[in-house]
């Protein structure tokens, strides 16, 4: 599978998404938690700064997540890599034949997407996970311009409640949706939206959710197929 060029318009916002400061709190946390490091990565030099999309810039299935994991993509510098929930994603991506191979362990892994492409509603670890309203909407306008100038994406997955309510608001910023009421997250719904494209739900694949059971690798497989299903129509 060969690599992508990347659109200058890429380049250029993944270089403004790196260098980003907005928000005090995330700057503080990713550096803190790249300085300190886990035990087990010890020896690794973390990322510590914004993770930018990462895939297929022709794609027709853009994925939406909440934000890198502290140990995770703060580490790698790559969404879902490195962490519990990529070793839960991408041998799914693996099978549905989104991905050249199962594994994500670090940004020169060879890894390779074909017509999906990952982001996030936030592009810094957050403490806990949760990132405050002002830091979503300090990285939205990121967002919007990657959403804007991804031109073939049909179908966005939403991972988890936070993916899902920032594409609803994206719209609502573009003036397409007077309200997100008719819009309730759970798992497999499927929305067509009033920009022509479909929105699918899926629970996030969490350590949390996969653990417990949640979150199935079947019900995760259906998502990617009924994606694909959707983009082909």
């Amino acid at each position: 599978m060969p690599s992508q060029p990347k659109s200058n318009w890429l380049v250029q916002l993944n270089a403004e998404i790196i260098a980003c400061t907005r928000c005090p709190r995330l700057v503080e946390y990713r550096e803190r938690i790249a300085r300190e490091k886990r035990r087990a990565y010890r020896d690794c030099d973390y990322w510590g700064k914004p993770v930018p999309g990462f895939g297929d810039p022709d794609a027709r299935i853009l994925i939406l997540g909440l934000a890198p994991g502290a140990h995770g993509s703060n580490r790698t510098g790559r969404p879902f890599t490195g962490d519990a929930s990529g070793k839960f994603m991408y041998p799914v991506l693996f099978e549905t034949g989104f991905a050249n191979q199962p594994n994500a362990t670090d940004r020169n892994d060879g890894l390779k997407l074909k017509d999906i492409y990952i982001t996030a509603a936030v592009r810094c670890a957050p403490p806990d996970n949760k990132p405050l309203p002002q830091e979503l909407a300090n990285c939205a306008p990121y967002l919007d311009r990657e959403v804007e100038r991804l031109k073939n994406v049909k179908v966005i997955v939403a991972l988890g409640r936070i993916g899902f309510d920032a594409y609803l608001n994206y719209l609502k910023r573009r003036g397409q949706l007077p309200s997100r009421k008719a819009y309730i997250f759970q798992h497999g719904a499927i929305y067509k939206l009033p920009d022509g494209k479909t929105l699918l739900a899926s629970y996030h694949p969490s350590n949390q959710n996969t653990q417990t059971g949640k979150l199935t690798r079947p019900m995760f497989v259906k998502i990617f197929k009924d994606a694909a299903k959707i983009a082909d129509e």
